[in-house]
């Protein structure tokens, strides 16, 4: 099975196009940026049109309960290949032949997902400072959004260090064991 877009209510971003505004994209090479149509942000603001960027390994099984979901520290991107390289590859901790792997962006960070890069349809220009706060809850609710329009039915293992941590830490609260079957944070608090 095939890591395309199930659900057409996620369109592609032109990559391209995105890097007018923000050069940062072009950073993380072979990322794919999906466009969310609209997230109530725990602030109460709701943002709409905005981008989340992913990299993936391997396939989804047939009953797509093969994910395993790496959440990046900080100033971490999609590339899980950039910060643990040595775990990716088959036979490894990371192996893509066993599982589906993904890393999905978190908003704030320049590499592709909402950040204060992005243009406010409001106003036409990047939101610089007027970025609106976005919490590690809001994070993984905006990438439940793209797991689900990729097929995904449960989560093998969610791991991240750091802030990553605190990513995989939130999954599993949210979601529960039925959905998260396993969990690694590390280096984290929370």
């Amino acid at each position: 099975m095939s890591h395309t877009l199930r659900s057409k209510t996620l369109k592609e971003v032109d990559i391209q196009h995105l890097s007018i505004t923000n050069p940062f994209v072009k950073l993380v090479n072979n990322q794919r940026i999906v466009e969310v149509p609209d997230l109530e942000l725990e602030s109460g603001i709701t943002i709409h049109n905005f981008p989340v960027a992913y990299k993936t390994w391997g396939s989804l099984n047939e009953k797509a309960d093969n994910c395993l979901v790496i959440c990046h520290a900080l100033t971490g991107s999609a590339d899980v290949a950039d910060w643990w390289g040595p775990l990716l590859g088959n036979n490894l901790a990371f192996d893509p032949s066993r599982f589906f792997i993904i890393c999905l962006n978190s908003m704030g960070s320049p590499y592709g997902s909402f950040s204060p890069l992005s243009i406010d349809e409001r106003t036409g220009r990047p939101y610089g400072p007027e970025f609106p706060l976005c919490t590690v809850r809001d994070d993984i609710r905006a990438h439940k959004i793209v797991l689900d329009s990729l097929g995904v039915t449960s989560i093998a293992c969610v791991i991240g260090g750091s802030m990553g941590g605190m990513l995989a830490l939130e999954w599993s609260a949210t979601y529960g064991e039925k959905y998260v079957r396993n969990m690694v944070a590390l280096a984290t608090s929370a």
